[in-house]
């Protein structure tokens, strides 16, 4: 198949479950997947832009998520995409949800859903959505042949085919995730979870303010206890979606009596101020080069 340069072919369903006690060694080739004149042209779409993931808890009717695709020309013509909703992320399609259907157009097309349309399509208000949960919008692609392809039928090839393959770009689905945005979140918290066990579950601590808007001190989780503060972490929020960032250099937040140093890089994770609740994680570093893995923690509002 590797001649097949610009030649989609979407391999039908039916012949993957071809019996193999029926492939035994004849004067012809009857496995059907043997030759390209077995299979259809398929068709898919490619990802030129993504709008956005992320839906604000209080702007969630009118806060939109979604990409800007175009028509991969090689293939079958496609008529239209039909986008579908299901919670979290999951390829059984009774628990898709129908959002609407999109035409196809020439040039760029916005497949794109508002949160209002989410939560009509999952049955609730927009007001019912957590901060925190997120859903997954899958593409079902209707070629003018009456062909359909979406994640169920498309292939992976070993992370090398039309899903989720770098070589083709495709946009078979796109997430959605409900955040809300930051107000201070300085006080009592309970530690519900730290993996590097500076703190431990159950743990009740202070969280400070940082020393500029839109920032917190977590040296109370991180060293916490266990070791003597060389920086004190502290977390940048994005106002507008509570996500957390750390410096690009990170932070050298916990040294021990040995002389043996920690650096916290690569944070991520959120603050949500309409749920009291910090989660967070980043790749931690000893004596600032080596690394010894991503470690996570979490804390709820008191």
């Amino acid at each position: 198949m590797k001649t097949m340069k610009k030649i989609l072919y979407a391999f039908v369903l039916s012949s993957l479950l071809f019996s193999v006690s029926s492939c035994k060694k004849t004067d012809g080739q009857i496995n059907p997947l043997s030759s390209p004149t077995n299979n259809k042209i398929g068709a898919y779409v490619v990802l030129e832009k993504t709008i956005n993931t992320s839906l604000v808890y209080a702007t969630a009717a009118t806060s939109k998520v979604g990409v800007i695709v175009h028509e991969y020309v090689g293939g079958d013509p496609i008529d239209h995409i039909d986008l579908y909703a299901a919670a979290g992320n999951t390829y059984d399609t009774t628990k898709w949800k129908k959002v609407k259907t999109i035409p196809m157009a020439t040039g760029s097309v916005e497949i794109s859903a508002t949160g209002a349309e989410l939560a009509t399509a999952m049955g609730i208000a927009p007001s019912a959505f957590k901060a925190g949960s997120s859903y997954t919008f899958y593409n079902r692609i209707v070629c003018k042949s009456g062909a359909r392809y979406d994640v169920n039928n498309t292939g992976t090839n070993s992370g090398s085919g039309i899903l989720g393959g770098p070589a083709y770009n495709t946009s078979f689905s796109f997430g959605a995730f409900i955040v809300c945005g930051y107000t201070d979140m300085s006080g009592t918290y309970k530690v519900l979870k730290d993996e590097w066990e500076d703190s431990y579950p159950g743990d009740i601590v202070e969280i400070t303010a940082g020393p500029t808007a839109n920032t917190l001190n977590l040296s109370a989780v991180w060293p916490g206890q266990s070791g003597t503060v060389v920086n004190p972490l502290i977390l940048t929020i994005d106002p507008a979606t509570g996500a957390i960032s750390l410096p690009s250099a990170g932070i050298s937040f916990e040294k021990y009596a040995s002389g043996t140093t920690y650096l916290a890089k690569n944070g991520s994770g959120y603050a949500f101020a309409c749920t009291g609740s910090i989660t967070f994680k980043a790749e931690l570093f000893q004596n600032g080069s080596a690394s010894v893995g991503v470690y996570a923690f979490a804390l709820q509002k008191q």
